[in-house]
């Protein structure tokens, strides 16, 4: 089955993918398909555990397998994890995609991302690395996005709604 997602959805922890994937699918009428959810599926166990006992190259090597399923068979809302835009693979399988970047400051990420949730790559020093990685994936997320959305002191509706005028997407 060959499909086209309506939606992709990247940014870092916290930018809110998940809860404005949630808004998009219901006012799409399709689904939401995280890839995070789906690594932790086929492993059989969280992401900080494969993290902890498999290692980042065993993870991104299941993200990568989780992002080329997932755009071939999903036709919603895809969310992918903050990391994949690292991938050239993940990349190039996002090029001509309908891909939004929700950006997110510093700030705004911390105060929702927690400082105690387990976010393997936020574990030490959470300000301090979460700056490092949007140091390196801000240009990538720039590079696979067609539109790229603020999210901080916008209501998830605020949001949703300005990745369907930015898509040019109709609600169903």
């Amino acid at each position: 089955m060959t499909a086209t997602p309506a939606v992709v959805l990247v940014g870092p922890p916290g930018s809110g993918k998940s809860t404005v994937g949630a808004v998009l699918a219901e006012r799409l009428g399709v689904t939401l398909r995280d890839t995070d959810a789906d690594i932790e599926l086929a492993a059989g166990k969280g992401v900080p555990e494969i993290f902890v006992e498999d290692g980042e190259p065993r993870f991104r090597a299941l993200e990568t397998a989780a992002v080329r399923a997932a755009v071939a068979e999903h036709d919603g809302v895809l969310s992918l994890g903050g990391g994949a835009v690292l991938s050239p693979e993940n990349r190039a399988l996002l090029a001509g995609l309908p891909v939004v970047f929700l950006d997110v400051a510093l700030g705004e990420a911390m105060r929702r991302v927690g400082l105690d949730t387990p976010r393997p790559l936020l574990a030490v020093n959470p300000r301090q690395r979460w700056r490092a990685l949007m140091e390196v994936r801000r240009p990538l997320y720039t590079e696979v996005a067609r539109a790229v959305v603020r999210t901080e002191e916008r209501t998830p509706d605020e949001v949703a709604q300005e990745v369907l005028d930015a898509l040019e997407l109709r609600p169903a």
